[in-house]
């Protein structure tokens, strides 16, 4: 038999070992983790809606009204009205046609993908995608054709040696790096070698477009452009769940072909209405917007005159880029110990070599916050093992 006990040891030697911490109260960027009092960067709470009274309120009163669990799939007796009115909502507030309603991002990319391409097509995915989307792509039993990050001259010269049914899929806001996919240049290389483009917005989606409504419009590109656009709800939003929005015929092809969709249990009919009221305060939330905007611009010349090496982001993931597992490691203890909680980020999730801490921002955090996190920083320095040599 494998020896399983034998890998964690091996994981925990390479600086890989993975460990939960229990957090207790609201999540919000003051917070208790395993006991301790934290100021948290590392969530993806972009606009500090996880915890927005709104939101609560608007949960609290849908419950009477709806019960709490969803008691079925969607196909049996599951879809409730209030997720029909967040589908509505949620194609309103993307400008598509039609929206389906996921119970989870992973959930979503898994089923969409598996749906829209099988055996016999060609799906190319960015280097760089979320481990679900490439998931989504193995389970489709499809050839897998993996492009260097962003590089969309390598994927053209792909497409164009490729006969058959092609997908293309691309994360818009890149989660461990921060940075925005070429979309427009992938719209217009799909156009013309006939490849269905897929896009899952789950980290722009609330914080990057007019009005937060995502990288894809802030690209400027329509539903022509981009088919079929993935999105999450546990981000920006603030509450729970995903969807896939599009034409008319992908939501009903969704409904016959993606097995996530299928086989699972609604979600609560409840947290779909306070999620419609969350989309209500995202349209109207540009000062909260503007204030996440002058967080990541100070938080990125603050790290820079420090000396880190911050990685190339406008969003609100501002990754610094450490090198190998066990300097990460070493550098979020360092600032565990000042107050703060950041995340290692090691392989497999980045490449190899890449090891980082992943520093994410919100709407609810203050400048005075991240004053404190770069202080706390300049403190640490070079203190830290590889953390000059990551920066030169």
């Amino acid at each position: 038999m494998r020896d399983f006990a034998a890998e964690i040891e091996q994981r925990k030697r390479d600086g890989l070992y993975r460990q939960r911490r229990l957090i207790s109260g609201a999540q919000q960027p003051e917070l208790t983790a395993d006991g301790k009092p934290l100021l948290s960067f590392c969530s993806n709470d972009y606009l500090g809606l996880a915890n927005d009274a709104g939101n609560i309120e608007a949960l609290r009163n849908a419950l009477p009204r709806t019960g709490l669990g969803g008691a079925a799939s969607h196909l049996v007796c599951g879809h409730h009205q209030a997720h029909h009115q967040l589908e509505q909502r949620l194609a309103e507030f993307t400008q598509r046609s039609s929206a389906l309603f996921f119970s989870t991002g992973y959930m979503a990319n898994m089923g969409v993908i598996s749906a829209l391409v099988g055996r016999g097509d060609t799906v190319f995915c960015d280097r760089l995608n979320h481990a679900s989307i490439v998931d989504g792509c193995l389970l489709s039993r499809a050839r897998l054709r993996r492009y260097p990050h962003g590089d969309v001259a390598a994927l053209e010269a792909m497409l164009a040696g490729t006969d058959g049914h092609k997908l293309v899929v691309t994360d818009g806001v890149f989660s461990m790096d921060g940075d925005v996919a070429p979309l427009r240049a992938l719209a217009r290389i799909c156009r013309r070698h006939d490849a269905l483009l897929v896009v899952d917005d789950a980290h722009g989606m609330g914080v990057s477009g007019p009005q937060g409504r995502g990288s894809v419009l802030e690209a400027g590109l329509s539903e022509a452009d981009v088919p079929v656009l993935i999105g999450t709800l546990g981000k920006a939003v603030g509450t729970s769940g995903a969807f896939a929005a599009g034409p008319q015929w992908l939501t009903e092809y969704l409904v016959q072909k993606a097995r996530t969709y299928i086989y699972t249990t609604a979600m609560p009919p409840a947290l779909a209405l306070a999620t419609c009221h969350s989309l209500d305060t995202i349209e109207a939330a540009d000062d909260r917007r503007d204030h996440l905007r002058s967080l990541v611009e100070r938080f990125r010349s603050g790290a820079r005159a420090a000396g880190y090496c911050v990685m190339d982001s406008s969003t609100p993931i501002q990754p610094l880029l450490v090198g190998q597992s066990h300097a990460a490691l070493a550098l979020s203890r360092a600032l565990e110990e000042q107050g703060f909680l950041v995340t290692a980020i090691r392989p497999p999730t980045v490449p190899q070599g890449q090891a980082r801490l992943r520093v994410t921002l919100s709407a609810a955090h203050t400048l005075a916050d991240v004053d404190q996190l770069l202080d706390a920083l300049v403190r640490i320095g070079g203190d830290v093992p590889d953390h000059a040599e990551a920066s030169a």
